[in-house]
């Protein structure tokens, strides 16, 4: 097999194409994700995968930032970001725009996120880099889900974790609906 890198039309029609099979609604809750990089990264994250609400709890870093900025060239553009105070509130906020709430957190009752059956509607939440998700939040989640690990290392940077889980959001999406 002969690969070469699509051109501009190519890319747009291949784009359209994922677009049409998308209709869930996804957002994400960051708790407490203090480095300004590891936000952006999120932000562009969140914005390539079409989630279509940030909330931003407790001590989160700004995605005016300037280092979040850098990281996530512009894409913050695309998103609804909103700031909250705590995590609860920011929980109450994903609840009454009508998102399930997914915790992702090793933590006990988790389930991996493969195995989770995620709603057409779900909001995602990522903790803090090192202390993870936290207890209010945790007790906000409809469901905790965690990314089975294999190798030596027993996490990963939360910029990544959320990558692998909006990937395996709209995955699950793409999956069940028809071609």
């Amino acid at each position: 097999m002969s690969a070469r890198p699509l051109g501009s039309t190519e890319l747009k029609r291949l784009h359209r194409t994922w677009n049409r099979r998308t209709e869930g609604r996804l957002a994400l809750l960051l708790d407490g994700v203090m480095t300004p990089v590891n936000v952006g990264s999120i932000v562009r994250l969140a914005a390539a995968y079409r989630v279509e609400r940030l909330l931003l709890a407790g001590a989160t870093a700004s995605p005016s930032h300037p280092g979040a900025q850098k990281t996530a060239m512009g894409t913050d553009r695309y998103l609804i970001i909103e700031e909250h105070a705590t995590a609860a509130e920011a929980a109450a906020a994903a609840h009454g725009h009508g998102f399930t709430l997914v915790g992702l957190e090793l933590a006990d009752g988790a389930s991996p996120l493969w195995e989770v059956p995620l709603a057409t509607a779900t909001c995602l939440a990522v903790g803090h880099e090192d202390h993870g998700l936290s207890a209010a939040c945790l007790a906000a989640c409809d469901q905790v889900a965690y990314l089975p690990l294999t190798g030596k290392v027993g996490s990963l940077n939360v910029a990544t974790a959320a990558g692998i889980a909006l990937y395996e959001a709209r995955r699950q999406e793409w999956l069940n609906r028809p071609r």
